[in-house]
């Protein structure tokens, strides 16, 4: 079994970290280097995990858990103003980037006010390319009941994060979690860091049960094998853009355009099958600088080979 971890240290000897994971039949699920400072998340087989630990520490690094590893999530707000988007906003998606995810922070066009909040089907779409959502509302539980619209209709699993505990929106979301408010300070006590501790614990949690549901029908490949394999296209290679390939649950985000290079995505073929016929391939709502691969499932896959047999 695999077993996912997270290097945090220095770019010095990283190249000896890069080479044992090839070496352990390891994958690389992101990279990101700020200055002379690296972060590796890594999958590698569950046998070779002390010997990885024993280099790690060798070359000044330490390792840890990421139970979010190969996610990405966005974390919302009702809008970007200062009412409505403070600090454990920032602290939550600092948080989940601590259990491995990638988080991105958002906020809504026109989501303030109880009785006049709304959200478009853009900023639906836009929120539905993540594995998950985090919603965060305020501290007046009428207004909180009454924002329902913002997230009853979205399709992926969505945590709502308030100051007091709403009624009635139990069947809207996946979980809620309470005792998060608005407020001016960074999250720095003891109980507010078991506050954000319990947040990502949650999202977690969900995914876990998400993540069954994709093991009762597997992806036809996984997505780490699939970025391996994009890696090596060169406008990917050369990307300056930060983390310029994104794993999802389902597939993954790549941070080039889909236009310039359809051609490439419709010549790939892994498995001896091309790409267009094992995934979705669509530009990004975010821009158009993003291209998203949803990968089908193994039934699906067979579902359409049978039916292009009878077709024939």
């Amino acid at each position: 079994m695999f077993e996912v971890m997270m290097y945090d240290g220095g770019v010095y000897r990283s190249a000896e970290l890069y080479e044992m994971i090839e070496d352990v039949g390891g994958v690389v699920l992101q990279s990101t280097r700020s200055s002379q400072m690296l972060t590796v998340t890594m999958s590698i087989p569950g046998e070779d995990k002390p010997a990885m630990e024993v280099l790690c520490k060798s070359i000044g690094g330490e390792v840890k858990s990421v139970p979010l590893a190969g996610t990405e999530i966005a974390v919302v707000g009702c809008t970007l103003g200062r009412h409505h988007m403070p600090h454990p906003i920032c602290d939550i998606a600092e948080q989940l980037r601590q259990y491995g995810s990638i988080s991105v922070v958002m906020g809504l066009a026109r989501g303030r006010g109880k009785a006049t909040s709304q959200i478009s089907k853009t900023e639906m779409d836009i929120i539905e390319e993540y594995d998950a959502a985090i919603l965060m509302l305020g501290n007046f539980k009428q207004c909180i009941e009454a924002k329902r619209d913002l997230f009853k209709d979205i399709g992926i699993p969505m945590i709502l994060v308030t100051g007091p505990m709403p009624e009635g929106l139990d069947g809207d979301c996946e979980a809620i979690i309470p005792g998060v408010g608005r407020k001016a300070e960074r999250m720095r006590t003891t109980e507010e860091r078991k506050k954000l501790e319990e947040i990502a614990d949650k999202v977690d949690e969900v995914l876990r049960s998400k993540r069954k549901i994709l093991e009762e029908d597997p992806l036809f490949v996984h997505p780490a094998e699939l970025k391996k394999l994009l890696e090596e296209y060169e406008p990917v290679n050369m990307s300056l853009r930060p983390a310029p390939i994104v794993l999802h649950m389902d597939g993954l985000r790549v941070k080039i355009p889909l236009g310039e290079n359809i051609d490439y995505f419709n010549t790939l073929e892994i498995y001896g099958r091309k790409l267009t016929d094992i995934a979705r391939i669509t530009e990004s709502k975010i821009n158009d600088g993003s291209t998203l691969i949803r990968i089908k499932t193994r039934s699906e896959v067979e579902d359409m080979d049978r039916l292009n047999g009878t077709e024939q």
